[in-house]
């Protein structure tokens, strides 16, 4: 499993399931623009601690690459002028090399370093390019437009059935919209603060639902402000941007906030309907990895298994849809948290599995 892990400003890479301390006398590496990746002389296989410092006077991102194949096997991103990281590493007989991504400069690769011995290397990950997924975040941001104007189209008859006083068809409407809002996963960063407007713990829809349940009265400019705001945003889409790197990490942040807000029944505001938004967060994840499929299929071996947990959690959620989660019963929630609690697991590799990464 791939972790990251803050360490004194720097993010370190730790390609494997055993979270132990690796063994072996670190070696001292420097990262600068005239010298990128002298000092490693005891290059060996197996678990082993590389302590990188930087001797240059720009913040570096460095990686250990396999020359013939570019495979990461770690990297330490932030590091800044004057300061040290240690990069934990599992390495198999072949050629190595440090590569040094210092701002302002073109990619650095240093000497080829020969590794020799029996022991298995650990996980690597071929690095996507800039390339690779440009053209899936414009079909993602192309659904994402579509997704939008059906949300449009929904609160305003959301908005409309408040207007007339209707408040019987509000709650029955109310819901639909709100999970189309749901359903858009990824985008929801790029949103600006229309995200807020428009879902933000006290505002748009979590503002009209507690209405709509709880007061019955007042609601009119609460609805307007809603559709105003989603047709804002509709209008202001072609202005917002997906960054590619958001892709990979919100398919493990959709999630994370369901288990969090939705299946805590820390957002319901008298609707109920926490698992049928969680549920809505899930079709969120599942068409992220349906676009990323061609960028995890051949880097991802745990692929599969990420979609074995998706089932398992869909097929929980559907079957208590509309259930209020403070009435499931005990066995119910535990299966829900641990299923959910799973599939997170599996997704945490993906946001550094997809990242962008410079290799010139």
């Amino acid at each position: 499993m791939v972790v990251l892990s803050a360490a004194v400003g720097v993010t370190v890479w730790r390609p494997w399931e055993d979270s132990a301390d690796a063994t072996g006398d670190p070696s001292g590496i420097t990262v600068s623009r005239s010298q990128c990746g002298q000092g490693w002389t005891d290059a060996k296989t197996g678990r082993q601690t590389l302590v990188v410092h930087n001797t240059g006077d720009a913040a570096a991102e460095v990686d250990l690459v396999e020359v013939r194949s570019k495979k990461v096997y770690g990297e330490v991103e932030g590091l800044g002028p004057n300061a040290s990281a240690s990069m934990d590493v599992q390495l198999g007989a072949g050629q190595y090399a440090i590569r040094c991504l210092i701002e302002d400069t073109d990619a650095i690769t240093g000497p080829t370093v020969t590794v020799a011995g029996a022991g298995q290397g650990g996980a690597a990950v071929v690095p996507v390019t800039k390339n690779e997924l440009l053209p899936l975040v414009k079909k993602y941001q192309a659904g994402v437009a579509r997704g939008v104007a059906d949300l449009a189209v929904k609160t305003d008859k959301l908005r409309a059935d408040v207007d007339a006083g209707d408040l019987d068809a509000a709650r029955a409407d109310w819901l639909p919209a709100h999970l189309a809002y749901n359903s858009l996963g990824a985008a929801y960063d790029a949103f600006g603060d229309f995200a807020d407007m428009i879902d933000g713990p006290a505002n748009g829809f979590h503002a009209l639902e507690k209405g709509l349940w709880h007061k019955g009265s007042g609601l009119k400019p609460v609805a307007d402000q809603l559709a105003a705001s989603v047709r804002g945003l509709q209008k202001d889409l072609p202005n917002e941007q997906v960054d590619p790197n958001d892709l990979g990490l919100r398919a493990h942040e959709i999630m994370e906030n369901a288990l969090q807000l939705e299946l805590t029944g820390e957002n319901d505001q008298g609707s109920g309907t926490a698992l049928n938004t969680a549920l809505a967060n899930l079709n969120g994840t599942a068409n992220v990895l349906a676009i990323l499929d061609p960028v995890l299929k051949p880097r991802y071996p745990d692929l599969p298994e990420v979609l074995k947990w998706e089932s398992r959690v869909r097929t929980l959620l559907a079957a208590h849809q509309n259930t209020p989660v403070d009435q499931l019963d005990p066995t119910t929630r535990e299966q829900l948290n641990g299923a959910v609690g799973e599939l997170l697991e599996k997704l945490a590799p993906i946001a550094a599995i997809c990242e962008v990464r410079r290799g010139s």
